[in-house]
């Protein structure tokens, strides 16, 4: 079985973006079923293949139907598709998600979206400790050539309780702890883009072992399991 993305499945969305409304949908809702029922397969394959070097405890696929109680944007359907998948909690940490979205807006993102308060203490604590550790990772060629360096939000100075000219001030002024890495239509349409991305997740597990044993630890190192 070939779990290469169709072609259909962008050009889906590209018709979308234009006919963002229920009559169009609804229309045309059998050949989106078709390409969901195919996305699913190739994102639970994906699925299978990360779990060859990593313990994947949910996939969970997006639905289409955007919630437009709480935004400005109205138009009631994505014009992407998307997924995660769930590390094995309490001693595995960190997500992976995949996103698919014609134009060249495709890519694959890691880390910690939403650190708990809790977490993002200790992983603050850790770096006011001793940053070498995560410094040694984001160095690491393979690592670097793959993911390249934290996005996300941070604060502009030092959070309460932190000295403001520490040296790991730049990591732990961060409030998330995210990687991506972004795609064209063509590498997403490409044979073996899947096998791409898996290759690309299994090198976010030096941050990702790293990350659980500070998360699943105190300060002493010792165990909170």
């Amino acid at each position: 079985m070939s779990y290469t993305i169709p072609k259909d499945v962008l050009n889906f969305f590209k018709k979308l973006e234009k006919n963002n409304d229920r009559e169009w949908f609804n229309d045309n809702k059998p050949e989106f079923k078709t390409i969901e029922a195919k996305m699913k397969t190739i994102y639970n394959h994906l699925g299978d293949l990360m779990n060859t070097h990593d313990q994947i405890e949910k996939i969970k696929i997006f639905r289409i139907y955007r919630d437009v109680r709480f935004s400005k944007n109205k138009l009631p359907y994505k014009t992407h598709f998307s997924g995660s998948f769930a590390r094995k909690k309490p001693e595995l940490r960190g997500g992976y998600y995949l996103h698919i979205q014609p134009n060249n807006e495709s890519f694959i993102a890691t880390g910690f979206w939403q650190p708990s308060k809790e977490d993002l203490l200790r992983i603050r604590k850790e770096f006011e400790m001793d940053d070498s550790e995560m410094r040694d990772i984001l160095n690491n060629k393979t690592f670097k050539s793959t993911w390249g360096n934290f996005v996300g939000e941070e604060l502009k100075t030092a959070p309460k309780g932190f000295n403001k000219e520490h040296s790991a001030i730049d990591l732990i002024r961060k409030k998330q702890f995210i990687f991506t890495k972004n795609y064209t239509d063509k590498e997403v349409l490409a044979d073996g883009f899947i096998e791409e991305v898996n290759e690309s997740f299994k090198n976010i597990r030096p941050f990702f072992d790293y990350m659980s044993d500070v998360l699943t630890t105190n300060l002493n190192g010792e165990s909170l399991l």
